[in-house]
């Protein structure tokens, strides 16, 4: 005969297992860069298997380098039309932003002369409908709502190249370029409309795309930091506007991983996720410092998932990067 008191703990022990086991459902966004549209090796069918809402491509979506238009567009359909990127496409949206060799040119600015043209291939690729506000303004930046039943996240996705001031070569590298103090990275009119954009959102967490890195300041090739006025400026943005839950999301560099920076005014850390080398990497690990570095550099190639587990009035954000044969190389937890 069972007593009162074993019955209460009894029937306490069954709910807490049954809490314990429960799954809390996910939302999936999965995103990279760098790919050669040639390389017979292509991670597609092992990000589609990860189910995400979403595929954010973050530059170099093909390796152009070219100021002709007919070899852009070849490139682009040589990479659109291989059957297990078609599969990707068949299973979930697709959006993107580019870099440099996808832009045109190696390291390029607002001097490669074929940008407009160049725009409409990358828009073309990335199937943006005509009625999107990209189609009828300079540069190739744009916004977007991800919806689902559980959260709503805002996708900023940013052009580093079409306004792009020029890079200052340094004549005895390392590091292979100089602070400039003066130029731009964004221009003026993107930057009234990120403005814009961030404030007073409703989202529940930003994405903000930025090909280059923003966050990572030591190394000494292509980031914000050598514009150092830019760089302030866009923190100095993210504390005036206080989007929920910021995440930058980078590519560029061929390696993948974290960083995080505390900004004065700014409640929770600004955190960046970097993805990149879809298709090649590093050859072999070197020293890299990054003060920000939260965790080890990644040189394997590799794409990355933003996984958002969705608790009553919490998110849990897993920012998670995976390997060629879909292992996860290693992860980190966003504390918003």
């Amino acid at each position: 005969m069972w007593s009162m008191k074993s019955l209460i703990t009894a029937f306490i022990s069954f709910l807490l297992l049954i809490s314990c086991g429960k799954e809390h459902p996910k939302s999936i966004i999965a995103f990279g860069s760098c790919s050669h549209e040639f390389d017979s090796v292509q991670m597609w069918d092992n990000i589609v298997a990860h189910n995400p809402m979403v595929w954010i491509w973050m530059g170099d979506n093909i390796y152009g380098d070219t100021y002709e238009m007919s070899v852009m567009e070849q490139k682009y359909n040589t990479q659109k039309n291989r059957p297990s990127y078609q599969r990707l496409l068949q299973a979930t949206k697709v959006y993107g932003i580019w870099d440099d060799h996808d832009y045109g040119i190696n390291d390029g600015g607002n001097e490669y002369p074929m940008k407009d043209e160049s725009k409409k291939l990358l828009l073309d690729f990335l199937d943006v409908p005509k009625a999107n506000d990209v189609w009828s303004r300079k540069g190739a930046y744009q916004s977007y709502m991800l919806e689902d039943m559980y959260m709503k996240v805002k996708l900023l996705l940013l052009d580093t190249r079409y306004f792009r001031d020029t890079l200052k070569p340094n004549l005895n590298p390392p590091p292979k370029y100089l602070p400039n103090s003066d130029g731009t990275v964004l221009g003026e009119e993107q930057w009234r409309w990120l403005e814009q954009e961030l404030t007073n959102s409703d989202a529940d967490i930003h994405l903000i795309g930025s090909s280059i890195q923003a966050i990572p300041d030591d190394h000494g090739f292509e980031k914000w930091g050598n514009f150092p006025a830019e760089r302030q400026r866009l923190f100095d943005l993210i504390v005036k506007t206080a989007p929920a839950r910021p995440i930058i999301l980078s590519g560029d560099r061929h390696i993948a991983e974290f960083s995080k920076i505390d900004l004065d005014g700014l409640k929770y850390p600004l955190y960046e996720f970097t993805s990149s080398g879809l298709t090649h990497s590093w050859n072999s690990m070197s020293p890299e410092h990054n003060r920000h570095r939260i965790g080890d550099l990644v040189i394997n190639k590799n794409f990355g998932i933003i996984e958002i587990e969705h608790r009553e009035n919490k998110k849990n954000i897993k920012l998670q990067i995976y390997g060629s044969d879909n292992k996860l190389l290693t992860q980190t937890t966003a504390a918003f």
